[in-house]
């Protein structure tokens, strides 16, 4: 997957665990709980999403780096390249 595609998913699949939120005017530099309604049950939802969907396995000590849409694309992007 692309860079874009990889946002893509990443997109869907927040959309789909909070779907009352306006994702729209989301900036990829802030973190997402800063700008939506997230709660930490929202947040295991979506490593639990990537995990059903992608395989992707996101440790614990690695949450940090999906604070944000941009470094949430950049830790993704190259474990999901080639699906």
């Amino acid at each position: 997957m692309t860079k874009e595609e990889t946002k893509s998913v990443l997109m869907e699949i927040v959309a789909q665990i909070i779907p009352d939120e306006d994702l729209t005017n989301l900036k990829g530099d802030i973190p997402i709980r800063e700008q939506v309604e997230l709660d930490s049950m929202d947040f295991l939802d979506i490593i639990m999403e990537l995990r059903k969907r992608y395989g992707i396995e996101v440790p614990e000590d690695d949450y940090i780096q999906l604070a944000t849409i941009d470094s949430s694309v950049a830790y993704l992007e190259p474990r999901m390249r080639d699906l």
